[in-house]
Formats: C-alpha cells, sequence, structure tokens
C-alpha cells in the first residue's frame, strides 16, 4: 500500500503542478487518457461507437467527458458516472487591468469563486490560462499560455500601519488585492506584455480568460510526509484519481466520466454541470429520451468532491459525530436540505462496494447552526434523475491558495471507484 500511495502522490503532484487552470487540467487529462488508449471524439462530428470502444470529449477547453461502451446491457446494468470538476477560486484578471500608479503596474482582478482571499498575499504568483488571438494572416488562434515563473505579488500592509491587522482584517476585492507585476514611470499595457511573451510579430491578443495562481509546487509534508499541500486540491484531486479509475476499469460495464467547469460559480454555463454536455453524450451512448431515462433508473452518479476535515484548531465548528479525519478514507457527505444528493440507498451502495474491497469510509454532516457548500451532485441529480451520492477526500482550507489533504486518502477514493465501475452486480435496491 506504501509503495502504491506514495506514487499516486508523485504522479498527482506533477498533475496538479502542470494544471494552474481549468484549460491546462483538461488538456493533462486528455494526455492521459489518450495514453491509455482513450479516442477523442469532435461534438460536430458523426459519432460510430464500438463496443468495447473508450472515447473522450472535451468542450470548451476547459471541460472533459470519457466513458467505456462496455459490453453490459445498460438496461439492466445502468451506467457507472463518477463527476467531479475543474475549476478552482482564484482571481480572474479584468479585460482592461492596466493599473499604473505611484510608479507600479498592476493589474485589476476579480475573484472567482468563494476564494480565502487573505493567503493570496505574500506570495509568488504567476499568470496562466487561455488568450485568443489573430494571426498576421488574419485567422483567429487560441493558445494556452502560462508563464512557469513567479511574475507578481500582492504585498500585506505592514503591521506598523496597521496595528489591528491581527485582530480585525478585512480584504477589499476591488482595491487591496491587484498585484503588483513592475516598475514603471511609464503606462504599460498588458496586452502588449502577452504578445510580447507568447506570441510572434505581427499577432495580436483579442481576448482572455487568463488568471493568477499560487507558483509554489504541491508537495509532501509532515514528519513522515503524511500530508499532500497544494493549490486546486478542490477538485483537480478528484479529477485525477477518477481519469486514472475508469482507465484502470476492466470496461465491462459502460462507465462515464466527466470533468466539468465552472462549479465553483454555479455551474450555469454550456461546459458547467448545469449546462446540456452531459446529456448530449449520454444521449449519444444509450439513444433516445425514453431509452436513456429507462438507463437512468439502473444508474448512480457518484459526485467526487472535496470534504472538511475536521480542523484541530476549530473543532467546535464540527458536528461532534461527523468529524472526517485525514488519510483515514473518503467521505460521504450528507444534508437533508439536498445540498448534497446522497440518500440512503446510494450510501449502501457504495458502503456495500468498499467494505468488500476493505474501503475505509467516513460521514460529514455540518453542524446545524452552519450553512453547507454544495457540488455538482444535487445539479446533476436533478437534471438527469439519476441516484446520486456525494463523496470525496477529507482536507483542511478548502477554496484557500494552499490546501491539505492525506497522501493516503487518493488512492482509497481510485479503489474505491475502480470497484464502483467493475461492480458485477446491478446497482440497485429492491423493496421485499
Amino acid at each position: 500500500m506504501k509503495k502504491t500511495h506514495n506514487k499516486l502522490s508523485r504522479d498527482l503532484r506533477d498533475f496538479l503542478d502542470l494544471s494552474p487552470t481549468p484549460f491546462h487540467a483538461t488538456e493533462q487529462l486528455s494526455k492521459m487518457l489518450m495514453s491509455g488508449g482513450y479516442e477523442k471524439l469532435h461534438e460536430e462530428k458523426e459519432w460510430i461507437l464500438k463496443k468495447g470502444g473508450r472515447y473522450f470529449v472535451v468542450r470548451n477547453d476547459s471541460s472533459l467527458i470519457a466513458f467505456v461502451m462496455g459490453h453490459s446491457d445498460p438496461l439492466k446494468y445502468g451506467l457507472r458516472i463518477a463527476g467531479a470538476h475543474t475549476d478552482s477560486p482564484c482571481l480572474m484578471i479584468k479585460p482592461n487591468p492596466d493599473i499604473t500608479k505611484n510608479g507600479y503596474l498592476q493589474l485589476g482582478v476579480e475573484v472567482y469563486g468563494g476564494a480565502l482571499l487573505n493567503p493570496w498575499f505574500d506570495r509568488d504568483l504567476s499568470i496562466a490560462g487561455r488568450i485568443i488571438f489573430q494571426k498576421s494572416s488574419g485567422e483567429l488562434k487560441a493558445k494556452l499560455i502560462d508563464f512557469k515563473r513567479a511574475v507578481a505579488i500582492i504585498p500585506s500592509l505592514a503591521i506598523h500601519l496597521d496595528r489591528d491587522a491581527n485582530k480585525n482584517r478585512s480584504v477589499n476585492a476591488q482595491t487591496d488585492i491587484p498585484p503588483i507585476l513592475m516598475r514603471t514611470k511609464n503606462k504599460q499595457n498588458f496586452r502588449q506584455l502577452l504578445e510580447k511573451n507568447f506570441l510572434s510579430m505581427g499577432e495580436k491578443v483579442l481576448d482572455y480568460e487568463l488568471s493568477f495562481y499560487d507558483f509554489q509546487k504541491a508537495s509532501n509534508i509532515g514528519i513522515n510526509g503524511e500530508f499532500l499541500v497544494s493549490a486546486r486540491l478542490d477538485n483537480l484531486l478528484s479529477c485525477y484519481v477518477a481519469a486514472k479509475a475508469i482507465s484502470a476499469a476492466d470496461g465491462e460495464h459502460n462507465c462515464v466520466l466527466v470533468c466539468s467547469d465552472h462549479e465553483e460559480i454555479g455551474s450555469v454555463s454550456s461546459s458547467g454541470s448545469d449546462g446540456p454536455f452531459l446529456e448530449s453524450i449520454l444521449e449519444r451512448m444509450v439513444g433516445n429520451d425514453l431509452v436513456r431515462d429507462r438507463v437512468m433508473r439502473r444508474s448512480l452518479f457518484i459526485s467526487c468532491d472535496s470534504a472538511h476535515a475536521m480542523h484541530p484548531n476549530y473543532k467546535s465548528m464540527h458536528d461532534d459525530r461527523h468529524q472526517p479525519i485525514i488519510n483515514e478514507g473518503p467521505v460521504i457527505k450528507v444534508n437533508a436540505k439536498q445540498r448534497y444528493a446522497t440518500n440512503s440507498i446510494t450510501s449502501s451502495i457504495f458502503k456495500k462496494i468498499c467494505s468488500d474491497a476493505s474501503i475505509p469510509l467516513q460521514t460529514f454532516v455540518s453542524r446545524s447552526d452552519i450553512g453547507c457548500g454544495s457540488t455538482i451532485g444535487p445539479i446533476v441529480s436533478a437534471r438527469l434523475g439519476i441516484p446520486t451520492l456525494d463523496v470525496g477526500i477529507p482536507q483542511l482550507a478548502m477554496h484557500s491558495c494552499r490546501e491539505t489533504a492525506g497522501v493516503r486518502d487518493p488512492n482509497f477514493l481510485e479503489k474505491g471507484l475502480i470497484k464502483f465501475f467493475d461492480y458485477q452486480e446491478p446497482l440497485a435496491i429492491t423493496n421485499r
């Protein structure tokens, strides 16, 4: 087990370092799938799907769906679907970002998602994302870019100028967090900087979707190296583990992996889980609406997203009977208001699968006086009418630019998802 989780942890760290944005994460997942024998399809073309075939589709360069055309009858065994999301809270660069004042060039940013802002101060920041540019011939092209070095910082205000900083520090997203890029006496143009660094002579940046990211590499920490620390663990960890799992599936059943963008802002987009992407792929897999609806009744969707580990310094913020511990196994997430889509049937099926494979499980429920986050689980469940389970790896500092998880838990989740994809029985519980 130790060698297994150590290798997975190393590979996962490499994936995280190469995936500073959803675009880069999707690119890395695509390479991973193609190396595992998956064929890339294009939505605008006709598909000829074969039994035993492994395929994937990319939309908007930021969302991906992979699927296996299994040999079993989907009307009996359903679809085994795992889902995660490619986006993470970050600082998105505004369209006209240039702020030149007091001899500094800064860039205006917009907070994407529910980010913890304080951890972004005093960190080495880089820039990555997608640019759209016009070639000298007039042709429009898209390109993924990454400075791959620290280019900016958001300096804190010195304690001498803010004596109450440690007592009551608030952050204004408009005025306090524009990062500093350089000293300058003249006005600068960010698009020209992009052209200088990433384009050839005569090419022009027309638009972009770029964000700052923490340049510090993912690492294992702790005296025994038992913690995994990185940006974007929520939720690239789940994307990577689920992709590994579907690649390892034996191919008997019809399996699907969906890694969608825009979860952190509600999933309402053409490439988000509250859009038509997954539905359109499933229709191409199993046929018309009537057949698809029948298949959904036999299917199970596992929404894989991060779970809150018990914080030792803030134990009172957790329910006394539901305090997940890092490296003690994946967490089934439950909420009475359906912020998580887990129910007794879906949790029991997964408990049975994991029990048969000796995979430990934990349970998370929020305190009754604290609001609960959500996932793509309730969204997909509502759109497709598919039984759904919410599960995740426990972590600390969720939505910080530096999050903490365990090195053993990704292996537990991967093993559980492989068993789920390969489970020999129908995914249903019948009434007596």
